[in-house]
């Protein structure tokens, strides 16, 4: 049978189809390791083009100078197409990613209300108009960067790129956007979209390729006037020193290595509940998950008891099964550090409560599975407890009181998010001050809301989306004067 041809991008008027030889990516179902398409990639050459025809877009096009309502009107419209197309974009989804049917029908849920909110935001959006201290008035503008590049990671792939172009597009900007060579398909599906829904050509460009070489290129390019970015710490750090050295802004949102506190007052029940969702959801593929849980001694037992066997419960299965809750991992080289982590912790003096193995069902043998796991028995510095795993690894570690629970959350190069579970609203009060995290959830976890700012402390990021301050992530300030008096300033 002959192979499918790959899925062109698009290149102002030009579609970039390939040919024999030409560099393709090809994306693998993690269920079962078959080919879930093929797309073709992008050349820093294309990269070049690309910013010449964003940039040609942006001057010609009347986007940014239309009126905020006009352009709320073909964000809307995108919106509503994602929702109609819910079903086959989820589906494809699940075989880029291998997220479980219920998840990725979420994620375009997300998507599709990224770009109504950012309609809402653009259509209502005013701007300042600043105190006089004399015969002037004066206002602050948000205009839009010109060109701007959009990295986005594999975890949650039309979720994170609408939350990038959504806001991008809002401002006025054109955008460059760069998905994860691991899931390649959902971008150029976006930009489909975005196009039918009357966004003008050339204003989001999708180019399919590697981070070391499109990436590269976009990052470095100077017709990119600001880079926005979603993935590890690492590339993180590059990017943010290529930005500084070009005196560019970045948007970093990075890892995260989130404690999860159970405080001895709490509903245990439900903490346990939240304490699974948050490191076992997405298989443990989020950079919010709570991958240390933190529990006061008098009650470590007791829920430890409880983590473990609902967690033996816990059906990990194929995507499409509506009754999997865990799915799996997206490579076979992920899966493949993710168990070698568990390895590093056995090694370090940690003990597996459950899991620690790849699930014994013939059913899975195919794909990038990896059973739950529960690891205690480890001090706060080792690896396993500091450094980001990204999969379902969880590591528990009793605490004597607030003050210890604190000083061993705050213990971390990372801090995006953290969560509690306790009954005293002041305690709640005081542990949210104290913890270094973007986000913190209190009786709950992994809530999210896109009316509120998103982005971490420390080494997981700079910047915020989400909310009005992902409209000003993409926005540059200018101040205009209009004088009043009669007589030049100053004479």
């Amino acid at each position: 049978m002959e192979a499918p041809h790959p899925t062109p991008f698009r290149l102002g008027a030009q579609w970039r189809t390939g040919g024999a030889g030409d560099p393709v990516i090809t994306s693998i179902d993690p269920a079962d390791g078959s080919v879930a398409g093929t797309v073709v990639r992008a050349t820093p050459a294309d990269v070049d083009q690309a910013v010449s025809l964003a940039w040609d877009a942006f001057r010609r096009q009347p986007w940014r100078k239309l009126r905020p309502d006009q352009r709320a009107a073909t964000l809307y419209e995108i919106g509503r197409r994602l929702l109609a197309e819910r079903e086959p974009l989820a589906r494809l989804q699940m075989r880029d990613s291998g997220k479980p049917w219920k998840e990725c029908l979420h994620m375009v849920d997300s998507a599709a209300g990224h770009f109504r909110y950012y309609a809402a935001v653009c259509e209502t959006w005013q701007n300042e108009l600043t105190s006089p201290r004399g015969e002037y008035f004066s206002m602050a503008l948000a205009e839009p960067f010109g060109v701007i590049a959009a990295i986005t990671p594999w975890n949650s792939p039309i979720m994170n790129e609408a939350q990038k172009a959504a806001p991008a597009l809002a401002a006025g900007n054109a955008v460059l956007l760069k998905p994860s060579e691991e899931t390649p398909q959902l971008a150029l599906e976006l930009a489909r979209i975005c196009t039918e829904a009357g966004l003008p050509e050339g204003l989001l460009i999708v180019l399919p390729g590697h981070g070391e070489d499109v990436g590269a290129a976009l990052v470095g390019h100077p017709g990119v006037r600001m880079v926005s970015f979603t993935g590890g710490t690492e590339t993180g750090r590059a990017i943010g020193a290529v930005a500084g050295r070009r005196l560019i802004p970045a948007g970093l949102e990075l890892g995260g290595k989130s404690p999860h506190i159970v405080f001895e007052d709490a509903d245990l029940d439900r903490a346990v509940a939240g304490v699974m969702s948050g490191i076992f959801g997405s298989a443990g593929q989020s950079c919010v998950a709570g991958s240390r849980l933190f529990v006061q001694k008098s009650v470590y037992a007791r829920v430890m008891d409880a983590l473990v066997a609902r967690t033996r419960e816990l059906r990990v299965g194929l995507p499409h099964d509506p009754a999997t809750q865990m799915g799996p991992l997206v490579s076979r080289a992920h899966r493949d550090k993710v168990a070698g982590y568990v390895d590093i912790a056995r090694g370090e003096g940690g003990k597996v409560l459950v899991g620690g193995a790849m699930p014994a069902d013939p059913a899975l043998a195919r794909g990038w599975f990896y059973l739950p796991t529960i690891i205690d028995g480890l001090d706060n510095r080792a690896r396993a407890c500091q450094e980001e795993i990204f999969g379902p690894v969880l590591v528990a570690l009793p605490f004597d009181d607030e003050d210890d629970v604190v000083a061993q959350a705050n213990d971390t190069a990372f801090g995006l998010a953290a969560g509690m579970w306790t009954a005293d609203y002041a305690r709640a009060w005081r542990v949210a001050r104290e913890i270094e995290a973007g986000s913190v959830w209190i009786n709950t976890y992994k809530q999210s809301h896109i009316a509120t700012p998103f982005g971490g402390f420390k080494d997981s990021g700079l910047g915020r989306e989400k909310g009005l301050h992902g409209l000003r992530l993409y926005s540059q300030v200018k101040s205009v004067y209009w004088g009043l008096h009669q007589q030049p300033m100053g004479l």
